[in-house]
């Protein structure tokens, strides 16, 4: 090999290097310490720290509290997705517009997701107060009843997707308004020659032409739902009776609550494989799509 060439190689694994150490101290080691830890009656404790073989594995698949917290996650997946797609967008055409101010609705509608979720949490919390809350107040000028929204098993989940959608749909909105403005304008003014009004063109230009964005916004939103916890966790702790419990949750609960480490690694480890089956399946979908 010339002399020149080694010397590249060696400067390129030198600037490689402080990456990869990180990589693996904080990612490959704990992924691997987390699987073996997956085989054994580990404790928060430090005791029984023994193998025990397939036992975890097998407890957790017959395990109900943790396939209820796995349909919790699915289900707050799907009332989340959906609203996170559609309002963004719904945002995102509305300032594309060329309203008055565009830098003020700009900012109000991603100022949210700047938030810490302890703050979004606590801020809804007061809102969803059934004596105090700003929510119970509004709809009761409709007649409504109040109702304890955090307390009740029928309405818990469907608060907890609200704060959601209002905290993190920004970021949603600013990559759906980052396409629009892609959009060729020829596109646009050559519709409108041919008669098209707004909403053929929405329809037929705006919404094909944002294909893409939507797959991408779509396959995140499904991973990041799929891995909630921080607002849970801090609205309801799971409750009511287990209705909003996560699966991470669940985690968090039997490693640090119930001091059973390995037990709570074999969870993650199933969670973790579906959560790739999901992943490969949209890949699959959106390579279909595009094909």
């Amino acid at each position: 090999m010339p002399r020149s060439r080694r010397r590249e190689n060696t400067v390129g694994w030198a600037f490689l290097a402080p990456f990869a150490v990180v990589f693996v101290l904080f990612l490959v080691t704990p992924l691997a310490w987390g699987f073996y830890l997956s085989f054994t009656g580990q404790s928060l404790t430090g005791a029984g720290g023994g193998l025990v073989g397939f036992a975890n594995y097998s407890e957790a698949l017959g395990d109900p509290d943790m396939w209820r917290s796995m349909g919790n996650t699915l289900w707050f997946t799907v009332l989340s997705t959906v609203p996170l797609v559609l309002v963004a967008l719904a945002m995102a055409v509305l300032v594309n517009l060329g309203l008055p101010g565009q830098w003020i609705w700009r900012l109000a509608f991603f100022m949210p997701y700047l938030l810490a979720s302890s703050v979004v949490s606590l801020f809804w919390v007061w809102l969803y107060n059934p004596q105090l809350g700003l929510v119970n107040a509004l709809t009761g000028l409709f007649g409504a009843t109040p109702v304890a929204w955090l307390q009740d098993t029928d309405w818990a989940m469907i608060a907890i997707v609200v704060t959601t959608v209002w905290w993190t749909v920004g970021f949603n909105f600013l990559l759906y308004l980052a396409a629009l403005q892609n959009i060729p304008e020829q596109q646009y003014e050559a519709a409108a020659l041919d008669g098209a009004g707004k909403w053929r063109q929405l329809f037929s230009i705006t919404i094909p032409q944002l294909a893409p964005t939507t797959m991408l916004i779509v396959i995140l939103q499904v991973l990041a739902s799929l891995k909630v916890f921080d607002q849970v966790y801090q609205m309801t702790g799971g409750g009511p009776g287990g209705a909003t419990r996560s699966t991470v949750e669940y985690i968090f609960e039997v490693g640090f609550t119930g001091y059973r480490f390995g037990y709570s690694s074999a969870i993650s480890y199933i969670f973790f494989a579906i959560i790739v089956i999901v992943s490969i399946a949209q890949f699959v979908f959106r390579k279909g799509a595009r094909s």
